[in-house]
């Protein structure tokens, strides 16, 4: 997390902020969302040793500490896209081929958007809450829950039902 916060502040960008705060109007509820938002942009940031940029490296450095959503709204919101490619039902890539629409449609206003986004501190808690919830739901590997398993979970305990 703590490398993420550096890497955004060494390149404050007022347009960053305004995508994620017109999300954060329209879509109140899309937390990942909302994220993908602050960091559509994250590959001009990270930079190979030869120089290049691509959008895969983005989406793959986001992806262990904010999950899968979060990076593939990411990747394609930066680069043309097949929304089928990669999606197992047609339901859920409809779902990504609407949000990604959305998260482009936002990246495109926020140029002629007058608003006031706040900043980058302002975002933090949110990054670290989808953060946790990446860790606890995510695919299985070697990441530890920080938070422990969810509330109201019950270990099964031998001898009880």
């Amino acid at each position: 997390m703590l490398e993420l916060m550096e890497l955004l502040h060494g390149s404050p960008d007022e347009r960053r902020l305004r995508t994620a705060a017109l999300l954060r109007r329209s879509h109140p509820f899309d937390k990942e969302l909302q994220l993908a938002g602050l960091l559509h942009d994250i590959g001009r940031l990270l930079r190979l040793s030869d120089g290049t940029v691509t959008v895969g490296v983005a989406a793959e450095a986001v992806r262990p500490l904010l999950g899968e959503r979060v990076a593939r709204l990411v990747r394609l919101s930066a680069a043309p896209f097949d929304t089928r490619a990669g999606a197992g039902a047609e339901a859920e890539a409809e779902a990504v081929a609407e949000a990604v629409a959305t998260l482009c449609h936002a990246r495109d206003s926020a140029g002629a958007a007058d608003l006031d986004a706040g900043v980058l501190e302002d975002w933090r808690p949110l990054l670290e809450l989808v953060a946790a919830g990446a860790c606890r739901v995510g695919p299985a590997r070697n990441a530890l829950d920080p938070l422990g398993s969810p509330r109201g979970s019950r270990r099964r305990v031998r001898g009880l039902p």
